[in-house]
């Protein structure tokens, strides 16, 4: 699975975001411009921007909701809108779309160009049209297979949410359209603007109507942020040169390569909503809070993974592509071990610091209003479990941007379709003892055989053996296991501290942030000791920032 695509939150925007952030740092060659770069800069300001509003979103569906019934709902409710949108527009406009729409336009010819957007458009937001108002009129049977074990009150709620929301995917389809037809022209600052719109209309939608509307709020207020993300890039589209046609012509130019190019990420996009619409199911029949809590534990999941996996994964991607179009084989193997170090290096100790200090992160960020002990309990079991998985997560998506660059887009969806069967097997096996806890055990064993199955794969085809490899993760695991006993030191102490009701949120937060760094620096003081070279690699080139900005202000 690929957490950088949809997500458990009830957020498509995230896939958004990451997809504007991707498409910018690809699109950058090394001889790009100074004004290229500096969009990459926004582009990327931008995506942690949104990155910090999404946390403040949950933060505020949790301290009104907590764990309740209510907040099951609302992230049920997003389980059709997210796959329609996700299947048909954001794939027609990401990935499919935006190389041919460019290719015409570099060639000079914008009626082509402006034709097939035209087709493209047309067919997407019909068919996501056709599809809503199906989903509408069948939202209560979609409902009872997807969450049959809520409380009939909490069916209903999601019905009536799912309703409101089949408004989102055309609002946010067609702003997704807009963002391919201007990063399609090098025009960066709207797309990269516009998921921060969308995350203040669910904040302010929840902020200012929750007290009167209740849970519903939220749902007004994603439909006011995607017709918000729309309008913000309007006027850039507009100026850009628009010529939209509507046409349902088969046969225009372009429109076959888009199609063919759309399939695949289609079936990866279906299986994997279709693996998260199996874990809803499992979460519904288990209470009514356990899809709240499975959904805020993967939320905390993905703030460690969107700052190394995704990093590291669009920085690499454009350079693998480069050596793997001119036959430099060697090259992308070197560079992709390279590569895999340093997210090994950062994500082994993030995976073991999510897992030691669970249930006062959950605390510290969560534990406002109706958000109270017994809701960090439910989310802390499955955050232990997602954070097990941390290492499998960044490395499956590390591998999916090696086959994408090798032009293969079919291997890792038959990897994520093959892993459909295996996730509900392991669902039913594990939610009976485990409870929501065996749900993110599953989703953790799932992503793991699926980066095994992409690893056997890429060795077969390029082979990622290199000499001192195995040397080096003993040197890791042993700096690793250095910081498990400091962390297993500190994790008592600390959660005493944060969970013992004297601190305020500020104490709570400087508490868990001298942890962290403690035991940030027990890994660095062990990996100089044994010689690792990765600290040097990750740590010269923040140290130089640092340096930078005390001469500035200095």
């Amino acid at each position: 699975m690929r957490p950088d695509e949809p997500t458990l939150v009830s957020t498509p925007i995230a896939s958004l975001t990451t997809d504007v952030t991707a498409t910018a740092v690809e699109t950058v060659p090394s001889s790009a411009g100074p004004a290229l770069l500096r969009s990459a800069g926004i582009v990327a300001a931008a995506f942690v921007a949104s990155r910090l509003l999404g946390l403040v979103r949950e933060v505020i569906v949790a301290s009104r909701f907590g764990t309740e019934g209510d907040a099951s709902a609302y992230v049920a409710a997003f389980r059709i809108p997210d796959l329609l949108f996700l299947i048909i527009m954001a794939g027609s406009f990401g990935s499919a779309f935006v190389p041919v729409f460019a290719g015409f336009l570099g060639r000079g010819d914008e009626e082509r160009a402006w034709r097939l957007a035209s087709a493209v458009l047309t067919w997407s937001v019909l068919s996501v049209a056709v599809m809503a108002v199906l989903a509408f009129v069948f939202a209560g049977p979609l409902t009872t297979l997807m969450v049959g074990g809520l409380d009939p009150e909490y069916q209903q709620k999601t019905v009536n949410l799912m309703r409101l929301l089949l408004l989102s995917p055309i609002f946010l389809g067609l702003g997704i359209a807009a963002k391919g037809i201007l990063e399609a022209q090098d025009l960066y600052l709207f797309p990269a603007l516009s998921p921060l719109v969308y995350n203040l209309g669910i904040i302010l939608g929840g902020l200012l109507l929750s007290g009167r509307y209740g849970i519903y709020a939220f749902g007004i207020g994603v439909v006011a942020g995607a017709i918000g993300h729309l309008a913000i890039q309007i006027p850039a589209v507009l100026r850009s040169g628009l010529r939209f046609r509507p046409t349902l012509d088969p046969s225009v130019e372009g429109l076959g390569t888009v199609w063919s190019l759309l399939l695949p990420r289609v079936l990866g996009q279906a299986a994997f909503q279709i693996n998260f619409i199996v874990v809803t199911r499992f979460a519904g029949s288990i209470d009514d809070g356990s899809i709240a809590g499975l959904n805020y534990a993967w939320q905390l999941l993905m703030l460690p993974h969107g700052v190394l996996a995704l990093s590291i994964s669009t920085v690499i991607f454009p350079s693998l592509s480069r050596m793997w179009d001119q036959g430099r084989t060697d090259e992308v193997r070197t560079l992709f071990i390279g590569a895999i170090r340093p997210l090994l290096y950062l994500s082994i100790p993030a995976s073991v610091g999510l897992f030691a200090f669970r249930e006062s992160i959950v605390r510290v960020l969560l534990e406002f209003g109706d958000f109270d002990r017994d809701s960090t309990a439910l989310v802390a079991g499955p955050l232990a479990y997602f954070a097990i998985g941390l290492v499998g997560y960044a490395l499956v998506e590390a591998l999916t941007r090696v086959f994408y660059a090798m032009r293969d887009t079919v291997t890792p969806v038959i990897a994520g379709v093959s892993t459909i069967v295996v996730n509900v097997a392991l669902c039913a096996l594990f939610v009976g003892p485990l409870g929501v806890s065996g749900l993110a055990l599953s989703l953790s064993l799932t992503t793991a055989i699926e980066g095994v199955i992409l690893i056997l794969v890429l060795l077969a085809r390029l082979g990622l053996r290199q000499a001192g490899l195995g040397y080096w993760l003993f040197q890791v695991a042993l700096a690793s296991s250095v910081m498990v006993g400091f962390v297993a030191a500190l994790a008592g102490p600390v959660g005493d501290a944060i969970g013992g009701g004297t601190l305020s949120v500020i104490g709570r937060t400087v508490v868990l942030g001298m942890a962290v760094t403690l035991a940030a620096l027990a890994y660095g003081f062990a990996s100089v000791a044994l010689g690792i070279p990765e600290l040097g690699r990750v740590g010269r080139p923040l140290l130089r920032r640092v340096q930078a900005l005390a001469g500035r202000y200095a």
